[in-house]
Parts: structure tokens; sequence; C-alpha cells
């Protein structure tokens, strides 16, 4: 059977359209008719069958008259229910904002990959205003990890339906928001490559906010070349500015505290064998301490986490109204606790994080960052959607999914939107090395 072309790669999907060996028409009517027929009727919460031909229709003109826009051109993406789309009210993932005014335009970015020719798909499903790692949803249902074979999965959140849409291999690419690890951590769980960019790097407008002060964006697909790809169209470029270089002499920093605590043995077993592969490919690996890891969970335990405050802050009206009934328990009592950070609180997790990214950068340089994103492997959904008061069990396996990413969000580096730079993104706090089971 013929792989099918949501199952392919940006670049291998590319090439059949530029080619003219696929038509955009036919590559978003068969996406469409496998979407509609998969079982898993989670994965998205809006189809855009209607756009999606008329994006086709005209990118197949395009390329017909010799007029294509490039490389994505007809290339087919899905959104999280993070960005607006004219037409549609941005859910976020919950139900009370399913009457809220419809989108009077695109958000930027879409806008950006539109205008580069992609198309867009639809909606895809996410933890209840972005705010859980697990990918949990009682409102729109749960996604299942496609790699879950013995049992359903979860597949991370909170952008779970952009991981499994491209794990189901019913579209190339889908894009997500990394708030403290929300591209990564079902890049990981669904074993996908997920590309967690600078904060800063893309335009937010009409990005649905969870905390501005670590929001960013990135896309989830096959390929690093596929990532790269999609990072220049998503800033206007016509064409990527970063080539592929030799790793040798290329040091690699790999921190030896917080991040492998509790780490299964398969992750551990799947890291090392993928830092050997680099060591024999010329890299030069170190082993690090990373002060900062530690001052960011102690600074989170003594004044509360960042997010949290800030999520607080955009939803305390919600919170304090009838429409905290409506949503998701979890998130609600998760959202509360920001109401205890104070005011000097949130200054000082503010002032001891510029001092932590400056140090941390003076102890990285130039070297890139490896570790595991999430420590185990996705666990069982069942468990995790059991009713609880306390929400024990759960509240330890969202930690720990959450402890590694969020590092990298506090650490967090915005001078790093050069095109000129050595690396895109060139914050160690960007580079992503999974080792999954």
């Amino acid at each position: 059977m013929t792989k099918s072309f949501g199952a392919m790669s940006v670049a291998q999907l590319s090439l059949l359209i530029q080619s003219r060996a696929a038509d955009p028409v036919e590559v978003v009517a068969s996406i469409l008719e496998e979407i509609e027929s998969h079982p898993d009727k989670a994965i998205f919460t809006v189809l855009l069958k209607e756009r999606a031909m008329n994006e086709a229709r005209a990118s197949s003109k395009r390329i017909r008259e010799g007029r294509s826009l490039g490389l994505l051109d007809g290339i087919p993406i899905a959104w999280k229910d993070l960005f607006a789309i004219e037409g549609l009210a941005t859910t976020a993932g919950s139900k009370v904002l399913a009457s809220a005014a419809p989108a009077v335009q695109d958000a930027a970015v879409v806008t950006a990959l539109k205008q580069a020719g992609m198309i867009a798909l639809g909606r895809t499903n996410m933890s209840e205003f972005a705010f859980s790692g697990l990918g949990i949803n009682p409102h729109y249902g749960t996604p299942h990890n496609p790699h879950g074979k013995d049992m359903p999965r979860i597949p991370g959140g909170s952008s779970s339906g952009a991981g499994a849409v491209v794990a189901a291999g019913l579209a190339p690419v889908a894009m997500g928001t990394d708030t403290g690890g929300s591209v990564r951590i079902p890049a990981a769980f669904n074993g996908v490559v997920g590309y967690k960019a600078t904060r800063g790097r893309y335009a937010m407008d009409g990005v649905f906010p969870l905390a501005k002060s670590l929001d960013s964006l990135g896309p989830l697909c096959r390929t690093v070349q596929d990532a790269v790809w999609i990072d220049a169209a998503m800033r206007g470029r016509t064409a990527p500015e970063v080539r592929a270089r030799s790793l040798k002499g290329i040091e690699i920093a790999v921190p030896q505290n917080v991040v492998f605590d509790g780490v299964e043995p398969g992750v551990a077993a799947a890291f090392d064998a993928a830092m050997e592969r680099l060591v024999k490919a010329g890299a030069v690996v170190n082993r690090v301490e990373m002060p900062a890891f530690d001052e960011i969970l102690a600074a989170m335990a003594r004044h509360g986490a960042l997010v949290t405050a800030e999520a607080f802050a955009l939803h305390r009206d919600r919170l304090s109204g009838p429409e905290a009934a409506d949503m998701d328990r979890r998130v609600v009592m998760r959202t509360r606790l920001g109401e205890k950070t104070s005011m000097p609180e949130y200054v000082a997790i503010l002032e001891l994080r510029e001092r932590l990214i400056a140090e941390s950068q003076r102890l990285i340089g130039d070297r890139l960052v490896a570790f595991p994103s999430v420590a185990h492997v996705a666990p069982p959904i069942a468990p995790l959607e059991i009713p609880s008061g306390v929400d024990s069990g759960l509240h330890r396996v969202r930690v720990r999914s959450l402890e590694n990413s969020l590092e990298a969000n506090h650490a967090d580096n915005s001078r790093s939107n050069s095109s000129t730079d050595r690396y895109p993104c060139r914050s160690w706090s960007n580079f992503r090395l999974v080792g999954i089971e």
C-alpha cells in the first residue's frame, strides 16, 4: 500500500507537489477522508473542510501556472485550538469559550504560513486553557497516543492533538504552543520532532495565552528539516537560513542534576544510545551541573510557579464567576493556586529568573544542552481520568512530566532571534534530544 500523504514528511510531500506528481486538491481530499474515518475522534475539535479545499484549489492553480509560493505551497497543517482562525471562536480546549465572538482574522502565524501556501486542515484538541502536560480533556475527549498498542495512553499536553495527529499519520505537521513543555512533551510521548522556539521568535498576535512571560510556539513534525522549513516561513522568510553542518567539534552539555531524577531505564538507555551516535559523529559531550535547575524548582516551592500566577491573573474573573463550574475542576484547582503568589513573590520570581538566564548563558556559552524531555514513557489514560478529591496520582504524574521541560521555559533567552545567529534560536534551552523507549 502506498504511504498516505498525511504520513509523509513535509519534505517528501513537497517534492511530490512541486514536481506535480501529486496535486494539492488530491492531497487534501485524501487527508480529510482519512481524518474522518480515523477511529480517534478526539484528535480534532474542528475540521476546516471548506477552507482547506478552497486553499488546496488555489495552491493547485498556482503550481500549474508556474507561480508556486515555495517549498510549503500545498502542504497541509493542523492548528492547535489556541490560534485564531477567521470566523471561528477560539475555544482553547474549553466549553466556556464555545460561545465567544468569532475571530475577525487569523492569528499572525496562521497568516504567515497561509502566505507560504500552507493549507489549514482544522483545529486540534488540547488540555483546557493549555494548563496541563498530560493532554487530558473532559470536554472534547482525550486523544489517544497512537503508539499505545497495549492500552490507551496519554498523548502529552497541552498540544495533545498536535502530537497525536502527526504520530497517527493524519498530517505532516501541526502547530503547538509551549509554556512549560507543551510542544516537547507530546513530541516525546508520540515519537515525533517538536521544536520549541525561543519566546518572542514568532508573532504572538491572535494566540490565546497561558502565561505571557513563558509562552512560545513551535511545530510538531517528522524531521528536523521540516521544522527548519516551517520556522523560516513563520518568520516570513522565503527560504531557511539554517544549513546542515558537520557534528565534528560540536560541544553538547548533558546536565547531571534534576533531569535524570527518577528516569525510567528505557528512556535512559535510549538517551545514552543517542548520545553515543552523536559522539561517533564527532560531537564532544560534557557532563555538567546546572545550578539553575535546582534553583528554579526551589523558587517554585518557595514562591509558587510563575505560570500559575500569570494564569490566575488571566482567568481571575472567570474563576470567581459561574463559568468555573463548566471548567475542568483540576484546571480550576491548579489555576487558583496562583492566588497565593503575592506581588512581592511574583517580582522575586522574575528577578531570580533574569539572574538564572544570565548565569546559565555564561555556563553554557555556545554549547548545546541535551537531556530527556520527559523522564518516563506515556502512562495509561484510565487512572488519570478517575475522579479524586486530591488528584494525588495525577498530580505526581503531571509534575514529573513537566519537570524537565519547564526548566527550559524559565531559563528562556529572548535575545536570540536574529537571522544571523549561529544556530536558529541558539538559546541552550531550545535544544531537545529525547530518549523514548
